[in-house]
């Protein structure tokens, strides 16, 4: 999978993509990351890429044109509806982060991971101007909440697509058990020391009865669910 961060402060991005699973996916060549300055495509002289909104109001927008100018370079035209020779032959998926867009769940993020190019778009202050969409495919955002801008979505969003990816968990089993694999919430863990402050791991986990275990698993899992998200129970 080969992934492209549109952003104007891609310093952010140095740390996150340099340790833990992203890391070894990119030296195992199963991912390849970069991150394009969108200040550099700005046809502004002192590189700007902000003004001010049409209609007044407060705060800045960013501007189409260096956007537009970043998502021409990795050649693509979504006008036009082509893709350069120089990547694969299936059409790039560009996505939007921003607060106005669909939430992220682990729907969307494994429907994701089945494009072999992929480009994300940080947005920052106001927002970037509204004829971005003439360029996108989707709009996503990872809560209800507002951030300073779209670097840190952009690496939730790609954190959990990259361990999803074949090669990247060694155990496959691991991410079947991971929490919203099946709707639920995961179930409690435990490992040594079997007593700590007096608080004991269940005898179960003990007894070596796999198919006890499993089932123990099973309800505790629902049991947290209903108890902590009980909405999930409510979409499933």
């Amino acid at each position: 999978m080969k992934i492209d961060i549109l952003t104007i402060f891609p310093k952010m991005f140095n740390g996150p993509f340099t340790e833990s699973l992203i890391s070894k996916a990119v030296e195992k060549k199963i991912v390849e990351i970069n991150t394009l300055d969108i200040r550099s495509f700005s046809n502004d002289k002192h590189k700007n890429v902000d003004d001010k909104p049409f209609g007044g109001g407060s705060g800045m927008v960013i501007k189409i044109e260096p956007v537009y100018n970043a998502i021409k370079s990795l050649g693509i035209d979504k006008k036009n509806n082509t893709t350069s020779k120089r990547y694969c032959t299936k059409k790039p998926y560009v996505i939007y982060m921003s607060p106005q867009g669909i939430k992220l769940n682990n729907e969307i993020v494994k429907n994701v991971s089945k494009f072999r190019h992929l480009v994300i778009i940080c947005g920052h202050y106001e927002g970037i101007d509204e004829r971005i969409s003439n360029y996108i495919d989707n709009e996503i955002s990872i809560g209800d909440y507002v951030l300073t801008g779209g670097e840190i979505p952009a690496m939730v969003l790609v954190d959990s697509i990259v361990r999803i990816l074949p090669g990247v968990v060694k155990q496959k089993s691991s991410l079947k058990n991971d929490s919203f694999f099946n709707g639920l919430l995961d179930y409690p863990c435990y490992t040594r020391p079997q007593v700590f402050n007096k608080h004991k791991v269940p005898k179960i986990l003990l007894s070596g009865n796999h198919r006890k275990i499993f089932e123990w698993r099973i309800k505790e899992s629902y049991k947290r669910t209903k108890k902590r998200r009980p909405d999930l129970l409510c979409n499933s």
